[in-house]
């Protein structure tokens, strides 16, 4: 399924592509994508070059390791997930201090955004889908993967290629079809003061 963006303005290709899906084929992506993922990962921007991002990974074929990263998602990932044959799994997590003098880093999760940016685009340039997981629990994380104390769980993956509709469970059904909305610029682009619209995006202003 193919829900492009209707965009304003022209924007590149890959961001106009790009979208959540939760209907995955069970085909396993080949090694050397999953490499290139992680390499778009690694070249993100970071704070004084921390790189504060880890990842533990999850293929379907190693069972075990799947169905203990999947105790770590609640309930509702778990359903669509093991109906919709999902084959890689992911938690990132993020260092919340700087390597080089031990103070706290707050932009920590900021830089793993911008690292997950990158891994989602360059997925979307290799006709994968990624859908991001806000709802882990982030104790079981830490205690099933001995998490060190600097370190936060931030986010849940499943990555693979598209598959049917027919394999998720009904109630994830219209969620998958429905149009693909953003706010308006007015409601996020603001200038001389918070939530005053910048003149930029006023009809009939020139640049």
């Amino acid at each position: 399924m193919n829900k492009p963006a209707q965009t304003t303005y022209p924007i590149h290709d890959l961001l106009r592509q790009r979208w959540t899906q939760r209907a995955f084929s069970d085909r396993a992506i080949e090694v050397e994508k999953l490499r290139c993922l992680f390499e778009a990962a690694r070249w993100a921007p970071s704070s004084f070059n921390e790189q504060p991002w880890r990842f533990i990974i999850a293929t379907r074929d190693q069972r075990g390791e799947f169905d203990k990263m999947l105790s770590c998602l609640m309930d509702k990932n778990q359903r669509w997930i093991r109906s919709s044959g999902v084959p890689f799994l992911m938690i990132g997590l993020s260092k919340k201090t700087f390597t080089y003098n031990g103070k706290p880093n707050r932009v920590h999760t900021h830089d793993i955004g911008l690292s997950m940016g990158n891994f989602l685009i360059q997925a979307t340039a290799m006709d994968l889908f990624v859908c991001q997981l806000q709802g882990i629990h982030l104790r079981r994380v830490t205690e099933l993967y001995l998490v060190p104390e600097d370190f936060e769980p931030v986010i849940g993956c499943a990555v693979g290629y598209p598959g049917e509709l027919l394999r998720l469970p009904a109630e994830f059904h219209e969620r998958e079809i429905q149009q693909r909305i953003r706010a308006d610029f007015k409601d996020f682009v603001f200038e001389g003061t918070f939530g005053r619209s910048a003149k930029l995006f006023t009809r009939g202003e020139s640049a």
